[in-house]
């Protein structure tokens, strides 16, 4: 059994990047950047007034001495005013500056008198004035290979004139669900039977990583229909199955997989819950088995599964990991295992509170939590005590 470092470190290794894509704007946001981009347009682009008001020549404001008005400048076309000492130009806000002008005074700080204006206030050279380039240069890098293209960035992507941008590959996944006591939601449950809710969990968990899910599947405790579903998987970049990956006689899912020639690098990580997990790979497809009680594979998805997506669309390092801040823990929280163990919480207004059973079969409480809090084997965590806390949402 393996630690959680050292089978995320062997995923990611196994795990390439696809192809980059060109897709609009709009498509790229929340996508990575499947290259550098460099700015080609300076922002602002020239220099313009940052307020509605009158712009002027500082040095020839002293002494109440009027400044003659000789046009106006609206934001838009500009009309190449040029003025000298002693004459002002009405600008509004985004207007570019009269050549010779140096500074902005605001509307409300003059009093106009027919064609002059008085200034009821000390003028100092360049107040209000936003100079060209002061934002972003033309060769500056706005945006870095492999970061997560946000609605900020496409805004910056759109002040220089890009329509389009290159972003990583769109990775495609299939889920195949197993177990005979399993029925699907809306069905007719038997004796022993359960709702099957796995695969909509890990279906929500896939698109909000960023992926889109192309197959979902349940099959009963049978070698061939299992083999048949995996057999289908191979056509996405990623194979999720959930259950069956444990060491009971009707654990089928290993079996199947060396029937597709799948090559298993590893199985059983360190954690709780999810120790019965599995990685690996057929041709392009990596594969990863997630055991069947749905905190375990809440939480060997995220761990696991997120990363080597986010790999897969062109991610780099640092954007893999689950973002961490620190939280006061409301009560005390402990682990006796050798594991170390995720504890579901409420993250809230700074504090982190553990929710619900701590099962890994209790759906209901991780269905109450929003945060998780990593215990390290034989520690406890006093209540009152600050705690790296990773939000869900």
């Amino acid at each position: 059994m393996i630690t959680e470092e050292q089978a995320l470190a062997r995923i990611l290794e196994k795990v390439r990047s696809l192809p980059s894509r060109k897709v609009s704007l709009l498509e790229a946001r929340d996508q990575f950047a499947a290259g550098d981009v460099i700015a080609r347009v300076a922002l602002p682009r020239f220099d313009n007034s940052a307020m509605d008001g009158y712009a002027v020549v500082a040095s020839s404001c002293g002494d109440g001495t009027p400044q003659w008005l000789i046009g106006e400048q609206p934001a838009g076309i500009d009309r190449g005013l040029r003025i000298k000492a002693g004459e002002t130009v009405r600008v509004f806000t985004g207007a570019p500056m009269p050549a010779g002008a140096d500074t902005v005074v605001m509307q409300e700080d003059v009093r106009v008198e027919g064609a002059e204006i008085f200034l009821n206030t000390k003028v100092e050279p360049g107040e209000f004035v936003r100079r060209r380039g002061c934002d972003l240069s033309e060769g500056q890098k706005i945006v870095e290979a492999g970061t997560r293209i946000r609605s900020q960035t496409l805004a910056l992507l759109a002040s220089q004139g890009f329509a389009e941008v290159e972003i990583g590959g769109a990775v495609r996944a299939a889920i195949v669900s197993t177990g005979d006591e399993l029925v699907a939601p809306g069905g007719k449950l038997g004796a022993g039977q359960i709702f099957e809710s796995n695969s909509t969990l890990v279906h929500g968990l896939v698109e909000k990583s960023g992926a889109a899910v192309g197959d979902v599947r349940h099959c009963p405790d049978d070698a061939k229909s299992i083999e048949d579903a995996f057999r289908n998987g191979l056509q996405f970049h990623v194979l999720i199955v959930l259950g069956g990956v444990s060491v009971g006689a009707r654990d089928l899912v290993k079996p199947a997989l060396n029937a597709i020639g799948a090559e298993t690098d590893l199985w059983r990580v360190a954690v709780k819950p999810g120790k019965p997990f599995l990685f690996g790979r057929a041709g392009q497809c990596a594969i990863f088995g997630l055991p069947g009680n749905p905190v375990s594979a809440f939480v060997t998805f995220l761990l696991f599964v997120r990363p080597a997506i986010l790999r897969l669309m062109g991610a780099r390092a640092d954007q893999l990991p689950l973002p961490r801040f620190d939280a006061l823990l409301t009560g005390e929280v402990n682990n006796e295992g050798d594991r170390p163990h995720y504890v579901r919480g409420d993250l809230r207004d700074g504090k982190f509170s553990a929710v619900g059973r701590q099962e890994s079969h209790a759906l209901y409480g991780l269905s109450r939590a929003n945060a998780l809090l990593r215990v390290p084997p034989g520690e406890t965590f006093r209540s009152g005590a600050t705690v790296p806390v990773i939000p869900l949402d």
